[in-house]
């Protein structure tokens, strides 16, 4: 059983980023299709598909990289709250990440989202990861 599910998400996806995978196929939860919606909607990613057919189901993310370079949209994902010691934000403390160029993923009472999405729903929550 795997004690952090949004760590191991975030590792398989940093992982196929490191071995320059065009595609990385993850086990499906919730929380892992919402934070894969941002990601798409953000741009750090190409595209995705929800494969419900197993009783799990899967996720297959089509990383994006620089046609001319091939350095990858993201190059950096770091896991900011642990089931261990959870980190929370109020609206007013929403952290920014490379002074607004990365993204903060918060789980909130609406929904996962950025928080700039969280300072104009004017809500916190839960600081899941960075990415940039």
């Amino acid at each position: 059983m795997n004690t952090d599910p949004i760590a191991d998400y975030l590792t398989r996806l940093r992982n196929a980023i490191k071995a320059n995978h065009r595609v990385v196929e993850i086990p499906a939860s919730n929380i892992k299709k919402e934070i894969t919606k941002v990601l798409y909607h953000k741009g750090y990613i190409q595209s995705y598909r929800f494969d419900d057919s197993s009783v799990q189901g899967t996720i297959k993310i089509a990383l994006k990289y620089n046609p001319t370079t091939k350095q990858p949209a993201i190059t950096k994902l770091q896991r900011v709250s642990t089931p261990g010691l959870r980190t929370y934000a109020h609206v007013e403390n929403l952290p920014r990440v490379l002074s607004g160029l990365g993204i903060a993923i918060l789980s909130t009472s609406k929904g996962v989202m950025t928080e700039k999405e969280a300072k104009n729903e004017n809500v916190g929550g839960e600081v899941l990861c960075y990415v940039y």
